[in-house]
């Protein structure tokens, strides 16, 4: 990106100029300053004429004849701010201008220029006007696309990752979001190595100090704009525009240029709108967390990007003992029939309903909104357990019923005591109160994967902690948190539900009496077969549980032994059938 206005360097490579045989005599650190026009004078008090930023043409004949004068004329425009003077020889200077013209433009670092050649100064002026009005045309064009392309964004509700993307892609520049820790939300490198623009981030953005709400920090090379509406700043955007470097091609750039200070102040104005838009979900912090655990979860990142991006966010996992947690309520509260087992063997055949305390607890609810506030809250109980106990890690919902936890632990000694400080403190944290009642006690499952050393092992630890949350679903212990060792049976059946080779054991065992079931649904069978066996094959136990009569009992465990071909008296026989119901649950089971 250029510059509004050329500078007195490119003025000088215009061929209207070439062709006057420039010669620089004086103040050649000035020949970057920005020409913002051209104007042609022949008097000595043409300063208090000006505004600054001309470049002044001159044949000098209306100029002092003595050094005091010429010196005082120097001064003038110096002190106007005039970007250059350029002296065309032959009328009142035959070979070069006075010495003391030269000794003055050098002191006060005045580009002072010699035209060797006689040259037609309106094919100057109209040469660098044209310049300096295309590129303002250019600046024009170019401040309507940013306005355009970040009005989409914001009608579009584009996430704070995709505005920074587009800002570093405008400007051809890094851009980085931040906080007001001076942690990292979102940034695009623009090309560049991330590890360079993101290492020792926050104690490099403490040290960049703008003053005022917008504004370019010449000693960083940041231009910095604070993100936020309506009072309430909550971050800061950065873009690196580093004072004193070159474009491409050789010509070094001070000041970023105005469009950039547009494009940064529209990319905030738009973050801010959709913070605002979004104040009731997920923070920017949650977000990066949850996209980091589910990146983690998925391999759809480089760990070594995820490393970076987290230590960007405040939180180490390189050289840590990590440990994937899933945190879930023991019911769902989403619509639906309560998973097998939770309310006692089903009704089968004629007979008095269970009583009341052997019906499962409602699991519905009329409030769409109630799973995904209850899924926050349980979300926000978790982050203050962690923070209570003075915990590292990356926390956030990972699906609709769990909220999952990467734990950066500083070795594998202190696993087992942080697990068992974060579920006590987060079993501190009272649930929300039901209408018509009290808060209680978060009743929640909390399970830890097994500890790992490296990023690239983590997502075991995370799967492992998400299978062991979902068969501790039908767990009726109440462990502070449970490990791969405390899985049982239905737990171990319940982590390889997704198997094939179980699945064709379950047909293989049960087929026929499914089939049997589909095609007489008045009489269903398997809750028959299911109270037989959960009553350690004592039949009068089993039928009382069945709410039938031991007859009409004992005749549908004959039907299931011809349709199976089993013979229900033998315990081998029987150990299998048992297995394979309580795998048909673990299939079933959401």
């Amino acid at each position: 990106m250029s510059p509004v206005f050329p500078t007195v360097r490119e003025v000088l490579a215009l061929d209207p100029v070439r062709r006057g045989a420039p010669r620089l005599v004086a103040g050649e650190a000035g020949l970057d300053r920005p020409v913002r026009w051209v104007h042609v004078a022949e008097v000595p008090d043409i300063a208090t004429l000006l505004g600054g930023g001309e470049l002044v043409l001159t044949t000098g004949i209306g100029l002092p004849a003595d050094d005091a004068g010429l010196r005082a004329f120097i001064g003038d425009l110096a002190e106007v701010g005039v970007s250059g003077l350029v002296v065309e020889l032959g009328r009142r200077y035959p070979t070069e201008v006075p010495r003391v013209m030269v000794v003055a433009a050098e002191r006060r670092g005045l580009p002072l220029v010699e035209l060797r050649r006689a040259t037609p100064f309106v094919r100057i002026t109209e040469a660098v006007h044209a310049l300096i009005v295309d590129a303002q045309l250019h600046e024009l064009r170019a401040t309507e696309e940013i306005h355009q392309r970040f009005t989409d964004l914001s009608v579009e509700g584009a996430g704070a990752a995709e505005v920074v993307r587009q800002a570093a892609e405008l400007a051809g520049c890094p851009v980085v979001l931040e906080n007001l820790s001076r942690q990292v939300l979102a940034y695009d490198p623009a090309g560049e190595s991330a590890d360079l623009l993101l290492d020792g981030w926050e104690q490099h953005s403490r040290r960049i100090r703008p003053t005022g709400r917008t504004a370019y920090d010449v000693a960083s090379g940041w231009l910095v704009t604070t993100v936020g509406a309506r009072g309430q700043d909550w971050g800061r955007l950065l873009l690196r525009w580093p004072a004193g470097a070159d474009l491409g091609d050789g010509r070094p750039v001070g000041a970023p240029p105005t469009r950039l200070t547009i494009l940064v102040e529209r990319a905030a104005s738009t973050l801010a709108l959709g913070r605002l838009i979004q104040r009731d979900v997920e923070g920017l912090e949650r977000q990066l967390h949850r996209t980091l655990l589910t990146a983690l979860l998925d391999h759809s990142r480089p760990v070594d990007e995820i490393a970076l991006r987290a230590r960007a966010l405040g939180v180490t996992l390189d050289r840590r003992h990590l440990v994937g947690i899933m945190v879930r309520h023991r019911r769902d509260t989403t619509a639906g029939h309560p998973p097998p087992g939770d309310g006692g063997p089903p009704v089968d055949g004629p007979g008095p309903p269970p009583p009341p305390s052997a019906r499962p607890a409602p699991t519905t609810s009329s409030d769409p909104e109630a799973g995904p506030a209850r899924l926050r809250d349980l979300a926000e109980a978790v982050g203050q357990a962690l923070r209570e106990t003075k915990l590292s890690g990356l926390t956030s919902p990972v699906d609709d019923q769990a909220v999952g936890v990467l734990l950066a632990l500083p070795d594998a000694a202190a696993e087992e005591r942080a697990l068992a400080a974060f579920a006590a403190a987060l079993r501190r944290r009272p649930d929300q109160p039901s209408p018509g009642g009290s808060g209680h006690r978060l009743t929640v499952i909390v399970a830890a994967g097994s500890g790992v050393a490296s990023l690239r092992e983590v997502r075991r630890s995370l799967v492992e902690a998400r299978q062991l949350a979902e068969a501790a679903r039908r767990d009726r212990r109440d462990l502070p948190i449970f490990r791969l060792p405390h899985v049982g049976l239905a737990g171990l059946l319940h982590l390889l539900r997704d198997e094939p080779r179980l699945q064709t054991f379950v047909e293989r065992e049960l087929g026929a009496l499914l089939a049997h079931d589909a095609q007489h649904p008045r009489e269903q069978l398997l809750g028959t077969l299911r109270a037989y066996l959960e009553q350690g094959r004592n039949k009068s136990a089993g039928a009382a549980a069945a709410h039938l009569s031991r007859p009409a009992f004992y005749e549908r465990l004959a039907r299931i032994g011809r349709i199976l071909d089993v013979d229900l008296d033998s315990v081998e026989a029987c150990l299998s059938l048992h297995v394979a119901l309580l795998a048909l649950d673990a299939i079933r089971t959401p």
